[in-house]
């Protein structure tokens, strides 16, 4: 009865750890946390600033001294120390907001959702920096298994589910059958690409230059993977010239998917690859149930008709996209014996 008890407010917690947002699942509790995976240092001081949300409002707006870093780079660790403090800040902002949990087991257990291309330097650096973080057992889930789980695909059963994750730093794609992934696929082309990919097309061909927030709300309102009526959509952007001296300019939908399609064909090659050396029979499966997006960079408009057109198969979105890794360690969590199956170390 204790025991059942104490599982009541278990503060067992998935992590959903991207290069640009950081989701945080908790057992029993669901979704309690959505940040930006951003932190600001004070480089004279030698000292953290700012974490997630207050760090993004800062991002381009910092005096010489105040470093924004990005401590994940391709969805993998590229500072050990940032991701530490930024971690252990998401679990005491976790444990503040559930004091009761937090009394009763005050070391989680955490499941963290890494690329599925991680290496095994990369999977000791997740780890450990968890643990450095207050974790008492941590497990690392491919994350394309996990966005399978939050899509609610029968991945347990013998019959191929394919998945295809695109977040900020990679695109995960997978094909899966009895808990396992049977191919794998893990490019580090996503999402800050395709924002890299219309800073640099602007600076080119209008001699301006943007920061990645500016680029960010371009993607999401003039972005596309196919030719449609957003090609004559515009919007005025505002930035610097070359010269130094503020500057606004108009551009188009066309401007925006030109910028962005040698990103676009890199996924749609990598999942063109991924499904030449699937197995037949699980081809045949997928012939039948399509290919499934998840992952914010997926909701590039009209890139599930550009798969489509590409492969000839039905591409659908699952729901609620950007939350799919999450929920999925989320259901992960709920059960220990799929834990162990599915995860990796």
């Amino acid at each position: 009865m204790i025991g059942k008890i104490l599982g009541m407010f278990s503060n067992d917690i998935g992590v959903d750890l991207g290069t640009a947002n950081t989701l945080v699942f908790v057992r029993g509790k669901g979704i309690v946390l959505t940040e930006p995976s951003i932190v600001a240092v004070d480089k004279a001081q030698n000292k953290v600033l700012a974490i997630g949300k207050e760090a993004k409002e800062m991002v381009g707006k910092t005096p010489e001294h105040i470093q924004i870093i990005r401590p994940l780079k391709d969805g993998v660790i590229a500072d050990f120390d940032t991701t530490q403090a930024m971690l252990k800040y998401f679990i005491q902002k976790v444990h503040n907001n559930f004091p009761l949990v937090k009394l009763i087991n005050p070391r989680p257990r955490i499941i963290i959702g890494v690329p599925s291309g991680i290496t095994t330097v990369e999977k000791r650096a997740v780890i450990d920096a968890a643990r450095q973080a207050g974790a008492r057992e941590v497990y690392l889930i491919a994350e394309p298994m996990a966005a399978a789980i939050g899509a609610g695909l029968p991945i347990e059963q013998p019959g191929g589910n394919m998945i295809v994750d695109i977040g900020g730093g990679t695109s995960e794609i997978a094909v899966i059958s009895l808990s396992g992934l049977v191919i794998s696929n893990s490019i580090r082309i996503a999402g800050d690409e395709m924002n890299e990919a219309i800073i640099n097309h602007l600076k080119r061909n209008y001699h301006i230059l943007i920061g990645e927030q500016t680029a960010e709300n371009i993607k999401i309102n003039l972005g596309s993977a196919v030719e449609s009526e957003r090609d004559s959509k515009t919007m005025e952007i505002r930035g610097r010239d070359m010269a130094g001296m503020p500057r606004s300019i108009t551009i188009t939908g066309k401007d925006i998917r030109e910028a962005l399609e040698d990103v676009i064909i890199q996924i749609v090659n990598a999942v063109k690859s991924t499904l030449e050396k699937t197995p037949p029979e699980l081809a045949a499966d997928i012939v039948e149930r399509g290919i499934v997006l998840a992952g914010g960079g997926s909701l590039i408009y009209g890139l599930d008709k550009r798969l489509r057109n590409e492969t000839n198969l039905p591409v659908v979105y699952c729901d609620d996209p950007l939350t799919a890794v999450a929920r999925g360690i989320g259901k992960a969590l709920q059960n220990i014996e799929l834990i162990k199956r599915v995860s990796f170390r």
